[in-house]
């Protein structure tokens, strides 16, 4: 069943109509009791099937809306030039904040793919560490060869000014993107 309701009351109220009707669930054992407002169902802990009793605002918070005080993805910030790039190993270092630095290409397919998967993890280490991107067609060379950049895409966490480890993704995103946290995780 998926509902989808801008008022909690009005998917408690459909599910108590759908109730009325017919019971649905279970062979005809209803999981929701509209008479005491609770949900009655099992998760999947320790290797056991174990039973919980879930207030209804509860069920209808979770079964529904995801987290929305912390962003899904955070847009990249790009890098222009070498000064620019000089100001923000500046800053982080002040701030003694990491950062990952995501070498690309507009042409390149992977590099594509692989963007908005970084974003997501920008938003999982929000707070801890900051990414930007460099278009390695837009910028000068001189960029291109501070980074050591022969491959594409080719992700670097910089850390007190120098650049520190890096990952060369040229396979499936997913496994860059592990490489990547994996990286984040062992540094920070």
């Amino acid at each position: 069943m998926s509902i989808l309701a801008a008022n909690s009351q009005i998917l408690s109220r459909e599910i108590y109509q759908r109730y009325q009707q017919q019971q649905l669930w279970n062979n005809g054992s209803c999981l929701f009791s509209p008479k005491n407002s609770r949900y009655f169902g099992s998760d999947w802990k320790d290797r056991k099937w174990k039973n919980k009793i879930v207030r209804s605002r509860e069920w209808r918070v979770q079964a529904l809306w995801p987290d929305l005080s912390r962003p899904s993805a955070i847009e990249m910030e790009p890098i222009n030039d070498s000064d620019h790039l000089d100001q923000i190993l500046a800053r982080a270092r002040q701030l003694s904040q990491p950062i990952i630095i995501d070498w690309m290409a507009a042409w390149c397919r992977k590099c594509i793919y692989l963007k908005p998967k970084l974003e997501k993890l920008a938003a999982e280490f929000d707070t801890k560490i900051k990414f930007y991107y460099v278009d390695v067609n837009k910028v000068p060379q001189a960029l291109v060869k501070r980074g050591n950049i022969s491959k594409m895409p080719t992700i670097q966490l910089w850390k007190d000014g120098e650049m520190k480890e890096e990952v060369i993704g040229g396979r499936k995103a997913w496994l860059v993107t592990e490489e990547v946290r994996q990286m984040i995780k062992k540094l920070v």
